[in-house]
């Protein structure tokens, strides 16, 4: 997932929309406006004066707004901007609407977030996690095991099963020189309580990825820190990648846990002073990683290699 760098009329039509759909008549919500500032300067590097902006029409917006894969970018930024400060506003989902309509993206998004504001949360979830990359990690799962491999994967997870061969594998990694990808690897892991696939409560094999991401970009798993991790995740991934992001703002802006494990009720995250910037840059450096990490990546090969020499051959920058 790329981002797009709107400029001029292009890039002030843009502004104008999220000002438009996320405000309407009153002010920005904080958390939204963090994100417009950090877009203004970091995408557009346009001089402008977010709070006074004028509104702009859809069909206004559409005429400005011609660069090749900037309208469906553009509403996206749309969808995360509605989900960013607390529970959706109904008001300002419809003028999302209208946008959409007028820029001609259906977006599969937009059905996800419908659910939300109507309140049909569990056809939401189901929307959502069929569309995410959790499913991913369960196809995953089915391919590289079938039906029972699917099941061991839940089954670990919830602690009822376990794979003592998969699981000393892992195990095995703590004994790699501790400045390689594999032994700091297995300390973020033993360090932060996190059980290894294989292991009772551990993570899918399909999903070790997550935390391999977490420390090869060097993001935490604060909440700021995982949030981040979603835009570096997005930047990589070549499926659904809006979807990670969709669910960092569902998690950390509207405070809606979609995902089937408990997580702390926080919103309008981004309003944190810098996090907009940083999240920014978490997607463009993850747009520059050279391998999907969460589509079957083999990263055994990468574990004895010291932890720099990792990042330096999947092109993940400092």
């Amino acid at each position: 997932m790329k981002l797009i760098h709107p400029t001029g009329s292009e890039a002030l039509a843009c502004l104008r929309a999220m000002r438009t759909v996320t405000a309407g008549d009153g002010p920005i919500p904080p958390a939204a406006h963090a994100l417009m500032d950090a877009a203004r300067r970091i995408l557009m590097s346009l001089d402008a004066d977010i709070d006074g902006l004028m509104p702009i029409s859809p069909h206004e917006t559409a005429a400005a707004v011609t660069t090749p894969g900037m309208a469906e970018q553009l509403v996206h930024a749309l969808i995360v901007g509605v989900l960013l400060d607390g529970e959706p506003d109904p008001a300002a989902f419809r003028r999302l609407q209208d946008f959409a309509a007028a820029l001609g993206i259906q977006t599969p998004a937009l059905r996800t977030v419908q659910l939300l504001i109507q309140r049909h949360m569990l056809l939401f979830r189901l929307d959502f996690l069929r569309r995410s990359h959790i499913a991913d990690m369960v196809r995953d799962s089915y391919r590289q095991g079938g039906l029972l491999g699917m099941a061991e994967a839940v089954l670990g997870q919830r602690g009822l099963y376990e794979d003592a061969e998969l699981a000393a594998r892992f195990e095995a990694l703590g004994r790699l020189p501790q400045d390689s990808f594999g032994h700091v690897y297995y300390t973020h892991c033993r360090g932060n309580g996190f059980a290894f696939p294989g292991e009772r409560g551990g993570f899918p094999y399909a999903g070790a990825y997550h935390d391999m991401t977490h420390v090869l970009s060097g993001y935490g798993i604060t909440p700021e820190g995982e949030m981040l991790l979603g835009g570096f995740m997005a930047g990589y991934k070549q499926t659904n990648p809006f979807y990670v992001i969709l669910l960092t703002a569902l998690l950390w802006g509207a405070g809606v846990n979609a995902t089937p494990l408990s997580q702390p009720h926080i919103t309008g995250l981004m309003a944190r002073d810098g996090l907009a910037d940083e999240f920014l840059i978490a997607i463009e450096r993850g747009s520059r990683v050279t391998t999907d990490l969460s589509d079957n990546w083999d990263f055994w090969p990468l574990m004895p290699l010291p932890l720099d020499e990792a990042r330096a051959r999947l092109g993940i920058a400092a």
